[in-house]
Order: C-alpha cells, then structure tokens, then sequence
C-alpha cells in the first residue's frame, strides 16, 4: 500500500473496539493519510443543556486526525497527538455530527490535520487543529 491509497475502513472496527471512539459511537467513512472522514451521533454526547459536548466534538477531531497521522506514519510507527485546540461555532442538538480531516502538513515527525465539523444541514459545528509526532513503533 503507498501512501496516497485509500484504506478499507472496516479494520476500524475492530481496532476501536473498546476505545473511547467506539463508546461515544464515532463511525469511519472515508481514511486515506490524506483525509479521514467519520461521524458521529449527538444523542449520548451531549452536555446537561442537550448540546453537543464541546470535548465530544475534540474526541471526534482528534480520533479522526489521528487515523489520518497514523496512515500517514506508516507500518511500524505511530502517532501521538500532542497538540488540540478547537473553536465551536454551533451547537448541535440532534442527529449526527459529520468530521472531516484534512492534512495539512506531513512530515518524517510530525503531521498536521485540520478537522472541519459540521451538522446534518452542512452547518459548521466545530474547527479543530490536531498535531501529532510519529515515532517508530
């Protein structure tokens, strides 16, 4: 498999099986080192008031910029985020929530992604940054 190959994202499932992404029911659409894309739905991960948790759309962020720096890193190594931040724009009530990470640098060491967020009408929920090292295995 090179680089720019988009992967089977059925492997996920059994690889989150048990993890924080699997618990808050996050769902792959779409992985390539290049863009990851998954959902996941607001009911369970909402805050007292009924909207979307503000750190359930970090986890949705940072579990999709991982796969993507993981792909990226390659055979043998991993990714370690080591830096999130994320601006909420929307809150979003019901339904799902729809991430999609984009890569915008990757390195030997370090990979960068952008994670756009959005609601079932296309509305931005969330933007997010996610840095992660990769390091050999």
């Amino acid at each position: 498999m090179t680089h720019t190959d988009p992967i089977d994202v059925s492997v996920f499932g059994d690889l989150h099986q048990g993890t924080l992404s699997d618990r808050m029911g996050i769902q792959f659409l779409e992985a390539a080192p290049e863009r990851v894309v998954g959902r996941m739905p607001v009911a369970g991960n909402t805050q007292p008031y009924g909207l979307l948790h503000g750190g359930a759309s970090a986890v949705l962020a940072e579990t999709l910029g991982s796969v993507g720096a993981a792909l990226h890193a390659g055979s043998g190594r991993i990714a370690v985020g080591i830096e999130l931040n994320a601006t909420h724009h929307r809150s979003a009530t019901s339904g799902w929530v729809t991430g999609v990470a984009t890569r915008v640098h990757g390195g030997r060491t370090l990979a960068t992604y952008e994670i756009e967020i959005t609601d079932e009408q296309g509305r931005r929920v969330c933007t997010s940054r996610l840095t992660c090292m990769l390091r050999d295995r």
